[in-house]
């Protein structure tokens, strides 16, 4: 029986309070009732109850494979050979004749200090040595000249020993000032610092009309040739580092560049950084290393097999790693949630160290949509 809007509320205004209120739950309730029978025979069909089909997911099966073991640091890239440039003198800086990174060979020039000073000390001495030499000559005339005087009995004994020994003074003194004058020419060259070997130049702290003195450092000189990465590795893993183990040198990409076994572990750790110097030598220089550089660098502990997992595959709860395994139930397959301890990334893989075994069936796709125990359609 249906009754108008109108007609309900006249019956309703015609009872007490307590009676109304007992009349409107009733009401609500069936309309209620109404509605959730309606909904029921909605999500009814002629087939019964409606089920969720399974989800379409892709699976891959776990394997034991060779998986390099590794940790990554920071190496600096030194050189075996190299040289510490300063000059031999005080003065200032004319010319600067390299730049930082030039090749160079033995001998070839690098600053120019101003010679000007050490320049006339050469021509003081030099002038020095004309005299010296007029004065020599002067007494080797006397010499002469006295000794056939005292063969004619003209002069004395002691008067030709006077003139031997003016002659000796004179040829001692034109020693001394050719001996320096050889002082100041090699001291002049020194006004010129050149290569002392074949390498590259490194950093150039100077500039010309800088002054220079002995202690000054002007350079380095660097030989490709023998290069070395210093790893500073932490005290966690010192007890597993031994020459021999591979060093791999990583481009900004993350891809190898130089691989090169530990040639030296420091007997001590550095007491500042609570470290272990490690250092592998180059066999040879990649294009884009440079020397004093920072790279990243990759220690592989072993290549032993083991179980790998997909990065998309896994999830994250409370902590607690979670992937999704295909189990067979029912002619069919459900997602069964498996907690797994995991190690260090490889790749776009985690290193699996407990929780799952060969030959599982593991879901890499959907992942966030699933839940445990959910049907699934494995690809």
């Amino acid at each position: 029986m249906v009754f108008s809007a109108s007609r309900v509320f006249s019956v309703l205004s015609s009872m007490s309070p307590t009676l109304r209120s007992i009349a409107l739950l009733s009401l609500l309730a069936s309309w209620l009732a109404t509605a959730c029978a309606g909904e029921s025979g909605q999500a009814q069909g002629p087939g019964g109850p409606a089920a969720f089909p399974p989800m379409e997911v892709k699976t891959a099966v776990l394997e034991m494979r060779p998986t390099p073991q590794s940790s990554e640091y920071v190496a600096t890239i030194r050189s075996l050979r190299s040289t510490t440039v300063q000059p031999q003198v005080e003065g200032i800086v004319r010319q600067v004749l390299v730049r930082a990174g030039d090749r160079v060979r033995p001998g070839q020039p690098l600053i120019q200090i101003d010679p000007d000073k050490q320049q006339a000390t050469v021509t003081t001495a030099e002038s020095q040595r004309a005299s010296r030499e007029a004065d020599l000559a002067y007494a080797r005339q006397q010499l002469a000249r006295l000794q056939k005087l005292y063969e004619a009995g003209a002069v004395s004994r002691a008067e030709l020993e006077q003139a031997e020994t003016a002659q000796t003074t004179a040829e001692a003194l034109l020693a001394a000032t050719q001996s320096q004058i050889r002082e100041s020419q090699v001291e002049l060259q020194y006004y010129r610092v050149t290569a002392p070997t074949a390498g590259i130049v490194g950093d150039l702290p100077i500039r010309q009309g800088d002054r220079v003195t002995p202690s000054t450092v002007i350079t380095t000189i660097d030989q490709p040739e023998g290069l070395e990465a210093y790893i500073n590795v932490p005290l966690e893993h010192a007890m597993d580092l031994r020459p021999g183990l591979i060093v791999e040198l990583l481009d900004g990409q993350g891809d190898v560049i130089a691989s090169n076994p530990i040639t030296f572990v420091a007997s001590r750790a550095d007491d500042a950084t609570q470290s272990v110097l490690v250092k592998a030598t180059l066999r040879g220089m990649p294009p884009s290393i440079r020397i004093m550089q920072y790279v990243r660098a990759r220690i592989v502990w072993s290549n032993e097999p083991a179980l790998s997992v997909p990065i998309v595959a896994v999830s994250r709860v409370a902590g607690q790693h979670f992937v999704y395994l295909a189990e067979p139930r029912d002619q069919g397959f459900v997602a069964r949630q498996t907690p797994v301890t995991l190690g260090a990334v490889l790749g776009d893989s985690y290193i699996v160290r407990a929780g799952l075994e060969p030959g599982a069936r593991i879901i890499v796709s959907n992942v966030q949509k699933l839940g445990d125990g959910a049907p699934v359609k494995p690809s």
